[in-house]
């Protein structure tokens, strides 16, 4: 299987050139990196000034969207229309985030369904956090176009090797939101060493690396293993919600204990909640060189010493040492058997952080290149692999377009993405829509685009004598393998009853490389209009099932609620299942928000009751 690079202007199929920029979406910051004669570089912004690009997008009364330093300023004044730490919430439902929403200046929807994924409220609008990168993602696109003076249609985007399939295919879907043919995404640390050199080129025996990532949102280490040029991940541990943005939480929380200022305090005054937070954010980075700050903020005392911030910090660090010491045990290894450490994100400038990791590990931690560029650096080294330039570097066979299978309202769900490694196995659970349901269809496509009727479809079979169950409750596995030769076994198990079976699917597809130029034409060109029935389609997927268990709980409750609460109860859901008839997504989402919000403390009361029944006569 060859790699498909495509010319954007006429469809066809051609040699890749060597524009492949290397980005690292960051969760605080940013920055787009590319090789040109051999020099790898940041790009920076107009006059020179600073690589980094704030991961902020903020939305103006007049409908125009600002990101990056813009943005970044409208954070105590406009809190509700500006959005940062957007990676955390990417491929996350509202039950992974919802103990962060005291700490955000903006809305994050409740949905009362861990298995759908988060909303950002903007007014009467609601954002994915895919649809807020791919902001962030079009001004680094911008920024690098500028740049060269060329268009821009090809990344190489780095993740954390800790992020999972579902965050891992968002990220992919902001790049082909924002116009880029995302050629591979690479972990984190991979990029680091390729960035500091660390490609086993100039040694007779293998390098062990252990590469400790400590960005604003996520933490990762990971320990590598490099031998001629091959990079194997020997292991990996960390935490996607450990970073410099808990150091500036500790020291809020902190001053609001020396203030006696409480959560509510901060919940209903975003601008203050915001103040405090960048306040805490200026305190940290200056920490890294004083050993006091002091910087009073509207009456509110906002002092702190270095060994306060240690103290406070002290946990969040002992944690990312556990993960070390996890991440050694995995691999095998002894903490004197790693040959460097590397440093890199922007929160490893914190003292405390590069102490406990060199006296953990034993050696003094290689910190040497910028901490906030080396991972855009390593993409940009990776970028430049995959355009030719760079020949001493292994790159595996990989999947020329996606492979999936049609979901509810006929949408596409990638398995296995375009551009993965071959042989590749990988599996996702699945679940009923119908109460009963005993057979499942599995349609398997493959293709770029949001909507299976723009996809090739490769064939199907159906799942069988599922045991009858209600809707939501089996749980469902399909497997896709792929061998390297092409060949894709697909399989379907019920993982409660083991009921399964498979199909086998034969090589290439039958596709030419014009047709696969085509159709990754289509998929960059439609990309903004595919999100847009995606969401619609979502939207009203997610809508008729609240619907249906609304109706549900009002006649199991009947005699629980109101008369008046009952009345409300059906006034909102027939309100919901008007706006399912309409095109308008931010309606359909605005109509669940609202039922939502009136009906979730009748379901806790309900259930209050119910348990009560239930216990009645028992003792614990």
């Amino acid at each position: 299987m060859a790699r498909i690079s495509i010319n954007l202007k006429d469809g066809k199929a051609v040699k890749p050139s060597n524009i492949i920029v290397g980005i690292d979406l960051g969760t605080t910051n940013s920055l787009v990196a590319y090789t040109k004669d051999g020099e790898t570089v940041t790009v920076k912004e107009h006059g020179g000034k600073s690589a980094l690009v704030p991961s902020v997008v903020h939305f103006a009364a007049d409908g125009s969207i600002l990101v990056g330093d813009a943005a970044k300023e409208k954070l105590e004044t406009e809190p509700q229309n500006t959005i940062y730490s957007v990676k955390r919430l990417l491929g996350k439902s509202y039950g992974d985030v919802e103990s962060l929403e005291d700490y955000l200046g903006y809305q994050v929807i409740d949905d009362d369904d861990e298995n759908t994924l988060v909303k950002i409220r903007v007014g009467d609008k609601f954002f994915t956090p895919i649809e807020l990168s791919a902001e962030i993602l079009k001004e680094l696109k911008k920024r690098m176009e500028a740049e060269l003076k060329a268009t821009i249609s090809r990344a190489v985007i780095t993740v954390p090797a800790y992020f999972n399939d579902s965050q891992r295919q968002a990220t992919r879907d902001a790049g082909k939101l924002a116009g880029l043919d995302v050629l591979r995404i690479v972990n984190e640390p991979t990029a680091a060493s390729l960035a500091y050199g660390l490609n086993g080129q100039q040694s007779d025996v293998a390098q062990k690396i252990a590469v400790y990532d400590l960005g604003g949102g996520t933490f990762d280490i990971s320990v590598l293993q490099i031998e001629d040029g091959i990079f194997e991940v020997l292991s990996t541990n960390g935490d996607t919600f450990l970073g410099g943005d808990d150091f500036d939480r500790v020291i809020v929380d902190y001053w609001m204990g020396k203030n006696n200022l409480t959560k509510a305090d901060l919940t209903t005054n975003k601008s203050l909640s915001q103040a405090l937070r960048l306040r805490a954010e200026e305190a940290k980075k200056a920490l890294t060189y004083d050993l006091k700050f002091a910087n009073d903020l509207d009456g509110i005392e906002c002092r702190i010493s270095r060994q306060q911030f240690q103290d406070l910090i002290m946990p969040l660090v002992q944690k990312t040492i556990n993960c070390c010491r996890n991440a050694l045990k995995d691999s095998e290894l002894a903490e004197n058997e790693i040959d460097h450490v590397i440093m890199v994100g922007g929160s490893t400038r914190v003292p405390l952080v590069q102490e406990m990791v060199s006296k953990f590990f034993g050696k003094q931690v290689n910190d040497s290149l910028n901490p906030d560029e080396v991972v855009a650096i390593g993409a940009a080294i990776q970028a430049d692999v995959l355009a030719g330039t760079q020949k001493d570097v292994l790159l595996l066979d990989i999947t020329p377009l996606s492979l999936g299978i049609e979901t509810v309202g006929g949408l596409m769900d990638a398995i296995i993405p375009r551009n993965s490694k071959v042989p590749t196995r990988v599996g996702r659970n699945y679940t009923t829509s119908v109460d009963g349901q005993k057979n499942l269809k599995v349609a398997v496509f493959q293709g770029e685009r949001d909507l299976v009727q723009d996809n090739r479809k490769l064939g199907e079979f159906i799942l069988r004598d599922i045991p009858p169950m209600p809707a939501g409750i089996p749980k469902i596995e399909i497997q896709f393998i792929l061998n390297a030769d092409g060949i894709l076994k697909v399989k379907a198990k019920e993982l409660r009853s083991n009921v399964e079976t498979s199909v086998e699917i034969k090589s290439s597809y039958g596709l030419s490389e014009e047709e696969m130029g085509k159709m990754l034409l289509d998929s960059i060109q439609n990309a903004e209009a595919d999100m847009k029935i995606r969401s619609l389609l979502e939207a009203r997927n997610e809508a008729r099932n609240i619907i249906l268990s609304v109706g549900k709980f009002l006649q199991q409750n009947e005699t629980i609620l109101s008369d008046d609460e009952k009345s409300r109860t059906i006034e909102l859901n027939e309100s919901l299942k008007k706006s399912v008839e309409g095109e308008d997504k931010d309606a359909i989402n605005k109509a669940m928000a609202d039922l939502n919000e009136y009906t979730a403390p009748l379901a806790h009361r309900a259930l209050d009751v119910n348990i009560g029944e239930a216990m009645k006569g028992r003792k614990l």
